[in-house]
C-alpha cells in the first residue's frame, strides 16, 4: 500500500454491496486527456507513490505528458502479476532457487527469496508433435512429453510448494497466452493490502517471460514481454524501469469483408506498423471500428505486437470485453467490478472520442484481403493471390544450383494476370454460391524450378515432391487457436473438403494443437472433429508446438528426400513466428496463414500452386474442386460459433486448472526451502551466476584487448542467438549430452533443457541459419579462433579458448539486433560465453534490456555508421574506453572504441538510471540479491 497520497486520490468504489479502495485518476489534473494505456500507468504511480522511488513529480510528469516529445522521463512501473511459460519459467525458478543458496551463503535468510507479486506458470512449450495423424496422437505425445521432462516437472512441482505466491498450470491444459485471456487475467485486480485492512481495486497489469504476453492487451490489460531475469526481479518486488513512451493511435473503421479472417487483419496491421516504425512505443486502438472487432480478434492483434516491434498493442475496455468475460466463465462479481471500475476511472472506450496521441495511423477494415506472410519474417505479408509468384521469387535465395528457367518468379501469362500494380483485391468466382473472393480459372504450375523427386512412403504410397512442397501444415500457436472464428472456419473448410472427396497430400505432416481444451469441446459439440481427423488434423497436444520449433520430425521418407536432394520445402502454420531455422531443421521456407488456409495448403500440397485459381483436387467424378467451392461463409462460421460455444465449457475446463491429471499428481515431489540439486541431472543444474559474489559490487572497468566472437548482419533474431529447437548429435550440446550418457533419441529440445546452463551455452549462437561474417562460407555456430591462428571452429569452443586466455569478447552486428522472442538465454548464453559488449546499429527493446540484466554492455554505432562504413572486419582487437565513469555515478552517453588503429565513438545504450544500477552490480540478479541482504 502506498505510504504517500500527494493528490488525495484515495477513495472508495461500491459495487453490488462490496466496497473497494481505489486511487481516482480524476484527482490529477491532465489525467482525462491521456490515452487509455497511460491512464493505467498513472494509476499505477498513484497507488505506489512512496516519496522516494515514486514521487509526486513522477505523477505530474506523466499527467502532463507531451505527446510529441521523445521519451526521456523514467518512471517505475509495478506490475500486478507475472506470467511465465515453462521454457522461460524453468530457468527463472532455477535462478530463484540458486538465489536462495546465495543469500544463505552471504549470511541472509533464504526464505526472503519469494515472489512478492503473484506469479503463474503455464507448462505449454514442452509437447512435441512426434506422433500425428492418428486417433491416439495426443495420448502418445503426452506420454513422451512426461518421459522427456520428468526432471523439469518434478522441479516445478517443488517450486510450487516451496515458493509462496507461485502457481503452476500443468501440461496438457493449453497455451499460456490463451489460458491467460480465458482464465488468469482479472482485467481489474482486487487484493487485500499487506495489513489486511482493506481490499484495493486496480487495473490488472502484468509482465511475462514470453514476448507474446501482449495477447492479453486485447482484454484491456496492460502487459508485455520481458526477459526471464527482469521477470524474476518483478516477482521479487523490483519495479520495471521504463521511459514514458510515445503512444501511436491506430484508428479502426469499417468491418472485415467476406472471405477475410482475423489472421489476414493481423498480418495487414503487422505490415503497416512495421513499416511505420513502432519499436519501443505503445500502440493503442480506438475509433468506431473497435466495437466491430471481436475480443478474439483483438487478442490476435495484441499477440502479434512483438512482430511489429511495439511494447504493447492495447484495446480499451468496452461492452465486448465484458461479454467475453461472461462467456469465459468469470464470476458475476468480477464482471460487475470490471465494468464499474472502468467507467468510474475513465477507462471505458468512447468510440466518438479522439484522444491525443504521438502518431496516428488508420485502417478501414473493409480493405483487408486474404494474406499469408513469409518465407521468414512475420511482417512480409503477401496477398494470397500473389503467393505463388512471391514464393518463386523467394526460392532464388534458397536453391543453391543455378536458377533454372522460370524461377525468376512467374511466366508472361502470370504476369498479365498478376500485374505488380494490381490493387489488393480478388476477382469474383463463378462457382455456385461460394463467397465471391477467389479466382477460379484453372492455371497449372508453370515454370517448375526443378525435376520432382519420386518417393515411396512407408504405406506404399508413391508420390513426387519438389521445391515448394508443403511438408508441414500446422494449426498451432496462441495467435489463432484462441480465435473461434478462424478455428471453426478451418473445421468447416475441412468438412466441405471431405464432402467433396478431397484429402491431404500424402507428404504433408498435418497437426492440430489448440490453445485450450475448449476448442475441442466446441468442435465436438458442432460435430466437426471427424472431418479434421479425416484430413489428418488429429489432436497432437494442447501447447505451443510447431510455432516454436516443436514440430517433430517430418515423414521419414520426405525428410530423406529433402536432405538428399537439397529441396527447399515449406511449412504453413497458423503461428506468429516463421524465422529461418525455427520451425524444422529440414524446412527452409515458412509461411504464416490462417487456420483455414493451413487446411487448404495441406490439400494443395505445394506453395508452387496458386490456390486462389488452381484446383485443390478432384471430386470422385473427376471434377476440379477450387478453394472457392469449400470456403465457408461468415454466416456459416457465425452460426457454429453461436451454437457450439458456451460459458459452461470454460467453467468446466478451468474448474481445477492447477490440479493437473493423474500423471502430474503422481510425480514424486521434492520438499524443503532449498532445492536438492542432482549432480547427474542433465535438465536442471545450479548455474554459476553468483559464484565468487561479494556483498558489495566491484568497480566497473573498461574493456581492453577484446576479440570479436561473431560479426553479424541485420535482423539477427534471438532465435539466431538463443538455443532453440532440436539438438544435433554432432553439435557441442549434443557432444555434452552424449558424454553424460544421454542417447540422441532422448536429447529433447534446447527449450526443455533451459534449466541446464551447460547445454544452453553450447547452443548459443549455434542456429543453423546463423551467418557469421567472421567465418565466411559457413552457416551455423562457427567462428574464427584467434587463439589458434584464426582457424574456423565452433563458437563455443572458441569462447572456451578465449576465456582460458583471459581475453574478453564482443559481438558486432547490424540493425534490429535481438528482434523476436524475449529469450533470456539469448542474453544469458552471451554473457556465459564471455561476451562483455555488443556493438550494433540498433536493438530490439527486450534483448537490449536483457543484455544489461546479464552485465553485458549494449553499444550502438553512431547514426549513419556501421561496421562496413568504418571498415571493421572483425579481425581487430578492440578497446572500449569511458564506461568507468559509472563508478562516479555518471552514465556516459558515449564511449571511445579503438580497433587496430581505427578510433570512433559509440552510443551507450544504458537508457535508465535503474539499468545503470544493474550494470554496476554485474546484472539484475546480483542487484536484487544485494537488495534483499540490506532489507
Amino acid at each position: 500500500m502506498a505510504s504517500v497520497d500527494s493528490f488525495g486520490a484515495k477513495g472508495r468504489l461500491d459495487v453490488n454491496g462490496r466496497s473497494y479502495e481505489i486511487f481516482r485518476l480524476s484527482a490529477v489534473d491532465g489525467a482525462e486527456r491521456l490515452p487509455y494505456s497511460l491512464k493505467i500507468l498513472l494509476e499505477n504511480l498513484l497507488r505506489t507513490e512512496d516519496g522516494t522511488n515514486i514521487t509526486a513529480d513522477d505523477i505530474r510528469a506523466l499527467a502532463n505528458w507531451d505527446a510529441q516529445a521523445e521519451p526521456s522521463k523514467e518512471i517505475q512501473f509495478t506490475p500486478a502479476r507475472v506470467i511465465m511459460q515453462d521454457f522461460t519459467g524453468v530457468p527463472a525458478i532455477v535462478d530463484l532457487a540458486t538465489m536462495r543458496e546465495a543469500v544463505r551463503d552471504l549470511g541472509g535468510d533464504p526464505a526472503k527469496v519469494n515472489p512478492l507479486s503473484p506469479a503463474e506458470l503455464v507448462i505449454d512449450h514442452s509437447v512435441i508433435a512426434d506422433v500425428f495423424g492418428t486417433p491416439d496422437a495426443f495420448e502418445r505425445n503426452v506420454e513422451i512429453e512426461y518421459e522427456r521432462n520428468r526432471e523439469r516437472y518434478q522441479f516445478l512441482r517443488w517450486g510450487q510448494t516451496a515458493f509462496e505466491n507461485f502457481r503452476v498450470v500443468p501440461p496438457g491444459t493449453g497455451i499460456v497466452h490463451q489460458v491467460n485471456i480465458e482464465h488468469l487475467a482479472r482485467v481489474v485486480f482486487s487484493r487485500q493490502t499487506e495489513d489486511g485492512s482493506v481490499t484495493q481495486a486496480y487495473p490488472d497489469t502484468c509482465v511475462g517471460t514470453d514476448s507474446h504476453t501482449t495477447m492479453v492487451n486485447g482484454l484491456g490489460v496492460l502487459g508485455w514481454g520481458v526477459g526471464g531475469i527482469e521477470a524474476e526481479a518483478a516477482m521479487l518486488g523490483q519495479p520495471v524501469s521504463m521511459l514514458i513512451p510515445r503512444v501511436v493511435g491506430f484508428k479502426l473503421s469499417g468491418e472485415l469483408p467476406e472471405g477475410a479472417t482475423a489472421t489476414d487483419l493481423v498480418l495487414t496491421i503487422t505490415q503497416m506498423l512495421r513499416e511505420h516504425g513502432v519499436v519501443g512505443k505503445f500502440v493503442e486502438f480506438y475509433g468506431p471500428g473497435v466495437g466491430a472487432v471481436p475480443l478474439a480478434n483483438r487478442a490476435t492483434i495484441g499477440n502479434m505486437s512483438p512482430e511489429y516491434g511495439s511494447t504493447v498493442a492495447i484495446f480499451p475496455i468496452d461492452e465486448e470485453t465484458v461479454r467475453y468475460l461472461r462467456l469465459t466463465g468469470r464470476s458475476p462479481e468480477q464482471v460487475a467490478l470490471v465494468e464499474a471500475y472502468a467507467k468510474e476511472q475513465g477507462l471505458w472506450h468512447d468510440p466518438d472520442r479522439e484522444p491525443v496521441y504521438s502518431e496516428y495511423l488508420e485502417l478501414d477494415l473493409s480493405t483487408v484481403v486474404p494474406s499469408i506472410a513469409g518465407p521468414k519474417r512475420p511482417q512480409d505479408r503477401v496477398n494470397l493471390s500473389d503467393a505463388k509468384r512471391a514464393f518463386r521469387e523467394a526460392l532464388r535465395d534458397y536453391v543453391r544450383h543455378p536458377e533454372p528457367e522460370g524461377v525468376k518468379g512467374y511466366d508472361e501469362a502470370s504476369a498479365e494476370s498478376f500485374p505488380a500494380s494490381d490493387p489488393p483485391a480478388f476477382h469474383a468466382t463463378n462457382h455456385s454460391d461460394a463467397p465471391h473472393v477467389f479466382h477460379s480459372a484453372a492455371r497449372g504450375a508453370q515454370g517448375r524450378p526443378s525435376s520432382p523427386v519420386r518417393i515411396t512412403l512407408r504405406d506404399g504410397t508413391e508420390c513426387e515432391i519438389d521445391h515448394g512442397a508443403v511438408v508441414i501444415a500446422a494449426i498451432t500457436s496462441c495467435t489463432n487457436t484462441s480465435n473461434p472464428s478462424v478455428m471453426v472456419g478451418a473445421a468447416l473448410l475441412a468438412k466441405k473438403a471431405v464432402e467433396r472427396g478431397l484429402s491431404r497430400k500424402p507428404w504433408v505432416k498435418t497437426t492440430l494443437a489448440p490453445g485450450s481444451k475448449v476448442v475441442m469441446d466446441y468442435y465436438e459439440r458442432a460435430g466437426l472433429t471427424p472431418y479434421l481427423e479425416k484430413l489428418g488434423f488429429n489432436l497432437v497436444g494442447y501447447g505451443c508446438t510447431t510455432c516454436i520449433g516443436n514440430s517433430g520430425p517430418l515423414i521419414p521418407e520426405v525428410s530423406q528426400a529433402v536432405n538428399d536432394h537439397d529441396l527447399a520445402v515449406v511449412s504453413v502454420l497458423s503461428g506468429n513466428r516463421n524465422f529461418e531455422g525455427r520451425i524444422n531443421p529440414d524446412v527452409k521456407l515458412n509461411y504464416l496463414a490462417s487456420p483455414p488456409l493451413v487446411v487448404a495448403y495441406a490439400l494443395a500440397g505445394s506453395m508452387d500452386v496458386d490456390i486462389t485459381r488452381d484446383p485443390l483436387g478432384k471430386d470422385p467424378d473427376g471434377n476440379d474442386v477450387y478453394l472457392a467451392d469449400i470456403w465457408p461463409s461468415a454466416a456459416e462460421i457465425e452460426e457454429v460459433v453461436e451454437n457450439a460455444i458456451a460459458s459452461e465449457m470454460f467453467a468446466r475446463d478451468y474448474a481445477d486448472v492447477f490440479a493437473g491429471d493423474e500423471r502430474w499428481r503422481s510425480l514424486p515431489t521434492p520438499s524443503g526451502d532449498l532445492f536438492a540439486w542432482d549432480e547427474s541431472s542433465t535438465y536442471v543444474r545450479k548455474p554459476p551466476y553468483f559464484e565468487g559474489m561479494t556483498a558489495e559490487p566491484a568497480p566497473v572497468s573498461d574493456i581492453r584487448g577484446a576479440r570479436v566472437l561473431a560479426k553479424l548482419g541485420d535482423s539477427v533474431t534471438t532465435d539466431h542467438i538463443s538455443p532453440a529447437g532440436s539438438i544435433k548429435k554432432d553439435s557441442p550440446a549434443g557432444a555434452y549430452l552424449i558424454e553424460h550418457g544421454v542417447q540422441p533419441r532422448d536429447f529433447n529440445s534446447y527449450g526443455s533443457r533451459r534449466g541446464n546452463h551447460e547445454v544452453m551455452i553450447r547452443g548459443t549462437f549455434a542456429n543453423i541459419r546463423l551467418r557469421n561474417q567472421l567465418a565466411p562460407g559457413t552457416e551455423g555456430g562457427f567462428t574464427r579462433d584467434f587463439t589458434a591462428g584464426g582457424e574456423i571452429t565452433t563458437i563455443y569452443d572458441a569462447a572456451v579458448h578465449y576465456q582460458e586466455a583471459g581475453i574478453p569478447l564482443i559481438v558486432v552486428a547490424g540493425k534490429e539486433y535481438g528482434s523476436g522472442s524475449s529469450r533470456d538465454w539469448a542474453a544469458k548464453g552471451t554473457a556465459l560465453l564471455g561476451v562483455r559488449a555488443v556493438l550494433a546499429e540498433s536493438y530490439e527493446r527486450i534483448h537490449r534490456s536483457n543484455l544489461i540484466g546479464m552485465g553485458v554492455l549494449p553499444l550502438q554505432f553512431m547514426p549513419g555508421e556501421s561496421a562496413e562504413s568504418l571498415g571493421l572486419t572483425g579481425e581487430e582487437t578492440f578497446d572500449i574506453v569511458g564506461i568507468e565513469a559509472l563508478n562516479d555515478g555518471v552514465t556516459p552517453r558515449e564511449v571511445t572504441v579503438r580497433a587496430d588503429g581505427k578510433e570512433f565513438r559509440a552510443i551507450v545504450r544504458i537508457d535508465t538510471p535503474k539499468e545503470a544500477d544493474y550494470y554496476r552490480h554485474g546484472g539484475i540478479m546480483q542487484y536484487v540479491l544485494r537488495s534483499l541482504l540490506t532489507r
